[in-house]
């Protein structure tokens, strides 16, 4: 069945047209409204120029503009462009430029940059600002039909963080996207009822697919909330009586270290989905302690639109895994020649189904490297068990070679995780004259006192001597990305500059 992402929408504005689609502060869209607002940027936009296939970026964080102009690109048949809002004019020159945007939608904050980079980008012929567009939008009667769309068509270009080089575009297409979603909907079981806290960065996948494509679908409501500070998430979702959350591990870290008198107001959340990096099995446990909900654990990548395996709401879940297939998706580990390896042995996780994007945006030999004979090639080491529940190790690239020994630096953390004083941590590889590599630990700690000599020693007591940190640094908070993802390389970066 041929289906595009504007119909997800709209098959819920007609079902659930007077339920509200999405809750932002004080204000609230129902599904007839958001639709009708759709329609209407959609004719914004035709007055811009744009027309089936033409790039257009959204510079915005967690607003409803975000949600409006994303559908409404779409509806033309035209390609969103989600960049993060608080990258450099730099970072967004390459993007822009890279993926030919002729239109930018921007949040008003930008107004002092957007003009530089229409200077220097040919291809960007016109912006339309957050605030302008409420104005914008009641010229229009909304009545203009959809493009006709085929789900094999370009819906989205990812710009992934890319540990290496600039970063690459991965081509989604309405396929790509709307498999995800539906897959998604299925394994946490979203209705009409739903509220889900969409407190991730929207621009990111996760966000775009879990929290927005997945719940709309279903006239589920979103409780758009535009930054993370736990204790106003937490007055958020006991205001709404929200259901569901999605958040990435840092998040789950924040949440636990709140008062306990506010542990009451989480209460109407019946699930809790976590993703972007692997969750520490110490922040799982205590957090499931704490709140008395389920966290499911899922893995994905932008790739991937993006997820490929999840621990399903209803049915076995195995904490420290990531879960298993997700319909209509299969993961395998192989060796380095591709083929598939035992059970329980480590290995490179890949991907096959129609969640798999269609390749990087003018780069055929990424693409090749990347997607094999239909697999994407994930760069994740893993083992999968008898069952089929896959377990990460690591990424490929952060692995540590010391003297002939692997050591995987997510085991090191956690054990980390479990010393009582330990708030967060990160482990690298760090050059060694005599063994090639060692271990060095960053540690955020919520006492004073604890010394290196301490944390080696502890340690010590868990961990084989190859593996125990050599170097311990104390750091008031770790880098992370705009998902709260810990980035090991800015450490690693800062190691090879100082030294």
């Amino acid at each position: 069945m041929n289906l595009n992402i504007n119909e997800l929408l709209g098959n819920s504005a007609t079902k659930f047209g007077e339920r509200k689609a999405i809750i932002f502060g004080d204000t609230s869209i129902t599904y007839y409204e958001l639709q009708h607002k759709v329609v209407q940027f959609s004719q914004v936009l035709t007055t811009k120029g744009i027309q089936k296939g033409d790039k257009v970026s959204l510079l915005l964080g967690n607003c409803p503009e975000f949600v409006i102009a994303y559908f409404g690109v779409l509806r033309l048949g035209a390609v969103v462009v989600p960049v993060n809002p608080t990258y450099t004019e730099n970072e967004l020159e390459y993007i822009l430029g890279n993926s030919q945007s002729k239109l930018v939608i921007a949040h008003a904050t930008l107004e002092s940059m957007v003009p530089n980079l229409q200077e220097t980008l040919p291809c960007l012929e016109s912006v339309i600002y957050a605030n302008e567009m409420e104005q914008l939008l009641t010229t229009y009667d909304g009545c203009l039909s959809p493009t006709v769309i085929n789900d094999d068509e370009l819906a989205v270009i990812l710009y992934t963080s890319g540990t290496t080089g600039k970063p690459k575009g991965a081509m989604l297409s309405h396929k790509n996207m709307v498999s995800n979603a539906q897959s998604l909907n299925e394994l946490i079981g979203i209705t009409e009822k739903d509220v889900m806290v969409t407190v991730l960065p929207i621009f990111h996948v996760f966000c775009m697919t879990v929290c927005m494509n997945g719940p709309l679908a279903k006239g589920a409501a979103i409780l758009m909330v535009p930054k993370f500070i736990p204790s106003e998430v937490i007055k958020a979702i006991s205001n709404e009586s929200a259901t569901l959350f999605a958040g990435v591990p840092t998040m789950y870290n924040y949440l636990l270290q709140i008062p306990d008198e506010l542990v009451p107001s989480f209460s109407s959340i019946r699930a809790c989905i976590s993703g972007g990096s692997s969750l520490p099995l110490e922040v799982l446990q205590n957090f499931e302690a704490k709140y008395n909900v389920a966290i499911a654990e899922g893995f994905g990548l932008s790739e991937c639109s993006p997820v490929s395996a999840f621990n399903p709401i209803k049915g076995k879940r195995k904490p420290g895994s990531v879960g298993v297939d997700i319909p209509g998706v299969t993961n395998k580990i192989v060796d380095a020649d591709g083929n598939e390896v035992p059970r329980g042995e480590i290995g490179e996780l890949i991907v096959k189904g129609p969640n798999v994007m269609v390749g990087y945006l003018g780069m055929p030999e990424e693409t090749a490297a990347t997607i094999q004979d239909g697999w994407l090639y994930t760069g994740d080491l893993a083992t999968m068990d008898e069952e089929g529940y896959i377990f990460i190790i690591d990424r490929k690239k952060d692995m540590v070679l010391t003297g002939g020994y692997n050591v995987y630096p997510r085991e090191v953390e956690e054990v980390l995780y479990e010393h009582p004083d330990i708030i967060e941590a990160a482990v690298i590889g760090i050059p060694n004259p005599t063994f090639g590599e060692s271990v060095k630990a960053f540690i955020v700690s919520q006492s004073t006192e604890l010394t290196e000599n301490e944390v080696i020693e502890y340690c010590r007591q868990k961990l084989a001597n190859y593996k125990v940190p050599r170097e311990i640094e104390f750091l008031e908070e770790l880098p992370k990305n705009t998902t709260g993802k810990i980035l090991r390389r800015s450490l690693r970066d800062n190691v090879l500059t100082t030294n």
